[in-house]
C-alpha cells in the first residue's frame, strides 16, 4: 500500500524526461547485458573476481557492448530454423534479405573465447557438486538449479555475471541452471570446457521457445 507524503511536505518538482536518441529507441539493452568491471579497487568486497574476471578468456564475451536493433533481432528470431550443412548444425534466417547463418565457430571468433573445438560443452553432476560445496555453497545442490545467494560474496558475484551477460533466462535471475553453473565450475576449475558450444545450443533452445 502506498503512503501519501505529509500535507505540510512539498512535492519535488517533476524532473524533465531527457529525449532518448535514434539508436537508444531502435536498440535494446537486456539483448546485450555486460558486466561493470571496477578495475580501480573502489568496490573492496570484490577486487579479486573482478580481476580475474578482467583476466579469464570470457573478458570480450561480457564486457563488449554494442548495439543490438530490435527490428533485426525479432525479425531473425521470428522465423529461424536450424539447418544442417556439410554436417555441421547451423540456426540460419534471411534478415534483410541477407543471409545470416549462426553457428558455433562463429561465436567463438566473434568473442574471443579461445575454445578447442574437441572440448566439452558441459561438466559432470558430481563434479559441479563436488565443486559448489568446496565453494561453500549453502543450497540443495541437488537440485535442478542454483540460487546465487546461497554462494559466498564473490562467487556470487560470478554467478551474476554469468546469468546476466552468458545465459538465455528470461525471469528469476537469482537462479542458475545445471549448464551454467557447469560453465562456472569448468573456469573456475580451468577444465576444458568449449563455451561457443554452450552458447549455441542456448539459443537453439531459444528456437524452441513460445
Amino acid at each position: 500500500m502506498c503512503r501519501m507524503a505529509p500535507k505540510e511536505q512539498k512535492r519535488k518538482p517533476a524532473t524533465k524526461k531527457t529525449d532518448k536518441t535514434k539508436e537508444l529507441i531502435m536498440s535494446e539493452p537486456r539483448h546485450n547485458m555486460v558486466a561493470c568491471l571496477d578495475l580501480e579497487g573502489k568496490m573492496t568486497d570484490f577486487n579479486e573476481i573482478m580481476r580475474w574476471l578482467s583476466e579469464s578468456r570470457i573478458n570480450e564475451a561480457i564486457t563488449h557492448q554494442t548495439s543490438v536493433y530490435k527490428t533485426l533481432i525479432k525479425e531473425f528470431w521470428d522465423s529461424a530454423s536450424v539447418i544442417q550443412v556439410d554436417g555441421k548444425e547451423i540456426i540460419h534466417r534471411q534478415v534483410k534479405q541477407q543471409n545470416v547463418d549462426m553457428f558455433a565457430e562463429i561465436l567463438n571468433t566473434v568473442l574471443q573465447l579461445n575454445d578447442d573445438p574437441e572440448a566439452p560443452d558441459s561438466i559432470s553432476t558430481m563434479c559441479q557438486r563436488g565443486c559448489l560445496l568446496r565453494m561453500k555453497c549453502i543450497d540443495d545442490t541437488f537440485r535442478g538449479q542454483i540460487n546465487k545467494t546461497k554462494l559466498p560474496m564473490r562467487y556470487k558475484f560470478l554467478l551474476h555475471v554469468l546469468i546476466q551477460c552468458l545465459s538465455n533466462r528470461r525471469s528469476r535471475y537469482d537462479m542458475a541452471s545445471n549448464d551454467l553453473i557447469g560453465l562456472m565450475v569448468a573456469l573456475v576449475l580451468n577444465k576444458p570446457f568449449n563455451i561457443s558450444k554452450y552458447l549455441f545450443s542456448n539459443m537453439k533452445e531459444n528456437l524452441r521457445r513460445t
